[in-house]
């Protein structure tokens, strides 16, 4: 335990920085990786590219004179990020899966990728995992677990209520109720992960990513854990933002001349100096609904509708077909379960920062 906190400590020392310091560190980093990697292993890199994190680390990478190929899974992003993507030249990697069959075969992607799986779980009747069925509905380790109790590992009440009927016997104190949906962790794997890994076992290539801890979720504890380089038996990557703000990403952007892609809107600055994106902080694909139940109005859902009527109607009323009575049905069923506004036009609260040049 005093080892985990030691190199947490350690790390947050480096979050808190000043941002010159860290760009130097990043270039540190990211030249030793390289090195290690091409010159000393003779093998390959490449930079994995999604949203503006990213190309901003394709920009940096470019700046400090590391020819390093692009490559990213560009159909699933959103348009403006797929016209930077071919501007830049990122080499095109195809999904294992069409979005619209992910949701219909695995699940939507809701809440966050750690309670998705576990929700994933109590839509399984009868399942072997009752140990875990019990630890996600109570708390309770059992034997296995020392007979200790565990907040991490159990689902909100919240969460419980909505999916835990075919274990409702777990928790005789609540009323739980199953959903008309599947719901998934696992979009990310068939749609991303897999088919960029598989590229990388083909080319004999190792990634750069624009991953930074402070976006928190599981990415956050590893980054910590393993810092900017690291080398092991599964996994090797780089990711020299990793003790990155989001303030220092913006900075950084700026300072490189990155193109941001029209979903982010502009990035700006406030009166106390506070850089940030007139429209998403953060995107994906656009099927992707882990956060959105955090966000406020307009959400991703309400931008899609701005952006593209049709395909906004096509996801919220007709991605999927219901296995029992044929119905059509989209994100609109999801959202309106898990009580998030969608359907209406949401008022726009405009700030005095959308009228700065």
């Amino acid at each position: 335990m005093s080892e985990q906190k030691d190199y947490i400590k350690k790390f947050v020392a480096m979050q808190r920085l000043p941002y010159e310091v860290k760009v130097r560190r990043a270039e540190q980093r990211a030249k030793e990786f390289y090195d290690e990697i091409v010159n000393e292993r003779g093998l390959n890199v490449h930079v994995s590219v999604g949203g503006l994190d990213s190309i901003t680390l394709k920009y940096f990478l470019d700046s400090i004179g590391l020819d390093v190929p692009a490559i990213g899974v560009t159909a699933v992003e959103h348009s403006s990020i797929r016209k930077i993507h071919k501007q830049i030249g990122v080499r095109p990697i195809y999904p294992d899966m069409a979005k619209h069959k992910v949701l219909q075969e695995l699940g939507f992607p809701v809440i966050s990728k750690a309670k998705a799986h576990k929700i994933n779980l109590l839509q399984i009747k009868d399942s072997e995992k009752q140990t875990f069925i019990h630890a996600i509905m109570t708390g309770d380790m059992g034997e296995q677990g020392k007979w200790q109790h565990s907040k991490k590992i159990k689902l909100p009440d919240k969460w419980i209520k909505l999916f835990g009927g075919n274990y409702q016997e777990h928790r005789p104190d609540l009323c739980c109720k199953c959903a008309n949906f599947r719901v998934s962790a696992d979009c990310c794997k068939h749609m991303k992960e897999d088919p960029c890994d598989r590229w990388a076992k083909e080319h004999n290539s190792f990634p750069f990513l624009g991953l930074m801890a402070s976006e928190g979720g599981q990415r956050e504890f590893s980054l910590m854990k393993n810092g900017c380089n690291y080398y092991g038996k599964e996994v090797t990557r780089s990711a020299p933002f990793a003790p990155f703000m989001r303030q220092d990403i913006l900075q950084l952007a700026l300072d490189l001349k990155v193109p941001v892609p029209g979903a982010y809107g502009e990035i700006r600055r406030k009166s106390d100096g506070t850089l940030y994106t007139t429209k998403a902080q953060r995107t994906g694909c656009d099927i992707c609904g882990f956060g959105i139940h955090l966000e406020k109005r307009p959400h991703r859902f309400d931008r899609l509708r701005e952006d593209n009527q049709k395909a906004w109607h096509f996801w919220m009323y007709e991605c999927c077909v219901d296995e029992i009575t044929g119905e059509k049905y989209g994100w609109g069923r999801v959202l309106d379960y898990i009580g998030v506004a969608w359907e209406d036009y949401p008022a726009v609260q405009m700030s005095i920062y959308d009228y700065l040049p």
